[in-house]
């Protein structure tokens, strides 16, 4: 039996709550947005100060919005990519909240030097592997299948050891360092 929390999340979904409403407001906010903080369709002089058309951001951010939840294919895309965004960003607080474990009270938790540079770039990857997973060719496959039977049908079994590989490399790497000081 289906409660009543799952039957009102099942109205939304057939009312359309999910394939038009949501998918509107993202875009029609960061749109917006984009045209608030960039000042693209100009500023108009108010009281001594000059502050952005909001009118026209937000007329032409209204449009770009029905024009996107008119293809249905880019609402698939957004929805695709937004949810799998969450997944990542999920994953990177539980990330931060492992690391924080280490510290002390009252330090904090703060990616500096090289930690945030390798961050970055696994959260850039993770970025691109979720576009790369989402759009798909006209037989259906996605891209990063493609991508993946290019390098040689790259497997489950070749990416866990290739990572193993990296992670023993960088375990050695990082208990051989020397760290002593520098000689003046």
């Amino acid at each position: 039996m289906a409660s009543s929390l799952r039957e009102i999340i099942d109205f939304f979904d057939q009312i359309g709550v999910y394939d038009v409403v949501l998918p509107f407001l993202l875009v029609f906010t960061i749109v917006f947005a984009i045209f608030e903080k960039t000042k693209a369709l100009g500023t108009e002089e108010y009281e001594g100060k000059k502050i952005t058309k909001r009118n026209l951001n937000a007329i032409a951010s209204f449009v770009i919005a029905f024009l996107v939840i008119a293809s249905s294919e880019l609402v698939e895309i957004i929805t695709t990519v937004s949810s799998q965004a969450v997944i990542l960003l999920f994953l990177s607080v539980l990330f931060l909240l492992l690391v924080g474990s280490f510290y002390k009270e009252g330090e904090g938790v703060f990616l500096q030097g090289r930690w945030q540079g390798i961050f970055t770039i696994i959260m850039f990857l993770g970025i691109v592997g979720i576009f790369l997973n989402t759009l798909t060719t006209d037989d259906g496959r996605t891209w990063l299948e493609r991508i993946g039977d290019y390098f040689g049908g790259v497997n489950d079994e070749l990416i866990g050891s290739i990572l193993l590989l990296l992670m023993v490399v960088f375990a050695i790497g990082y208990i051989t360092k020397d760290n002593a000081p520098a000689k003046h």
